[in-house]
């Protein structure tokens, strides 16, 4: 049968294939009450003329409602998640035809087993997709396995564990990313021979996977290429932020020649407005994200460089990626991973431009 694909019918197929109409749709969408011998010869049809059939079409016709369901950290409005969420929201109004809406949940990223008890809660409301930013592994295996138990898929955002086998990921290789800002800073500290890193902790741990080994792949890179470079420590409390100001004193004051800093979490303006506050003018800070006030530090000169890594399109590509398995049977590329930008003072408005029109 000498036809373009998207000419063929269903009345077509069933002619070749000496069945009913109706038998060759009950095929194409693995419905019951097809004889095996029936089946076959549709299929044989089917696999000739490399039938692909019109998932969009079907699922506008099935009017099935679909539950996608998001696990954050807790966030407020302008923080780095926000704009995670900014892009989910849009995916589901650019693919509202799906009838698909957004079931969303949050954890405290510093206190251990809130991760499971939200992502519980948000079992209850049955979703068809789970799209989570993963905690610690032991929890987040524990979650899994029960996502598993109900055969719903799951994408993982911003961090990944790649033994948990998610349909997809989306974010910065993490390792990459603190190997990439170690090299950065290595050519900015030129032949200074100490720097400190920032970590926001909570009982003792960091918040997320990504700062952890954010942190491995820049001591990596340190470790290879500026071995005797003396890196010191500087731990703030995520939940005492008004004892920032009392911990960078008295670090400074015992360490007044440290000139660079890196923090690997989205809140570097914690210390770029720390600098402004005292004057210092001659220290140089490395940040994630694009927070407006990391913008206003780079701005000020306060931070040196934020790498920033379009949280947007992560949250817009996960809903999709979603729509594209459920509804549309499409295959996924299983590791997504975000382009690791550079922004400094003279840069940082062609990208800002570009991250307004994504935000629209």
């Amino acid at each position: 049968m000498d036809k373009p694909e998207e000419r063929i019918r269903i009345k077509d197929i069933a002619q070749l294939a000496g069945v009913s109409v109706g038998t060759v749709d009950r095929v194409l969408h693995g419905r019951s009450g097809v004889s095996e011998k029936s089946r076959e010869k549709v299929e044989k049809i089917l696999k000739k003329l490399d039938y692909q059939p019109n998932m969009y079409a079907s699922a506008l016709a099935s009017n099935k409602k679909y539950v996608f369901a998001c696990l954050l950290p807790q966030h407020s409005e302008g923080e780095y998640w926000s704009y995670v969420e900014n892009g989910m929201k849009q995916a589901i109004k650019a693919f509202s035809d799906f009838n698909i809406s957004l079931a969303l949940a949050y954890y405290d990223q510093y206190t251990l087993g809130d991760f499971l008890k939200s992502g519980k809660k948000l079992l209850e409301q049955s979703p068809d997709g789970l799209i989570i930013s993963p905690t610690i592994e032991s929890e987040t295996e524990s979650f899994i396995s029960e996502l598993r138990t109900h055969g719903i898929p799951y994408i993982f955002i911003d961090s990944n564990i790649p033994k948990l086998n998610p349909l997809c990921f989306y974010g910065q290789h993490a390792e990459q990313s603190g190997y990439f800002a170690a090299r950065m800073m290595s050519m900015l500290m030129q032949g200074a021979t100490e720097l400190v890193i920032f970590r926001q902790i909570s009982e003792g741990r960091l918040g997320s996977n990504q700062q952890l080994h954010r942190e491995e792949g820049f001591y990596t890179y340190m470790k290879e290429h500026r071995p005797n470079l003396n890196m010191f420590t500087v731990n703030l409390y995520a939940k005492l932020p008004d004892e920032d100001e009392t911990i960078l004193d008295n670090f400074f004051k015992k360490y007044p020649g440290i000139q660079y800093g890196i923090t690997f979490n989205s809140k570097a303006y914690a210390i770029g407005e720390y600098m402004e506050r005292h004057g210092k003018k001659d220290f140089h800070l490395m940040g994630y994200d694009l927070l407006q006030r990391n913008v206003d530090c780079l701005r000020k000169g306060s931070i040196d460089f934020i790498i920033a890594q379009q949280p947007t399109l992560q949250g817009y590509s996960s809903i999709e990626s979603l729509c594209n398995h459920l509804i549309l049977k499409k295959e996924i590329k299983a590791c997504n991973y975000m382009p690791i930008n550079l922004l400094s003072i003279e840069n940082i408005d062609f990208y800002l431009s570009a991250h307004r029109k994504e935000n629209h």
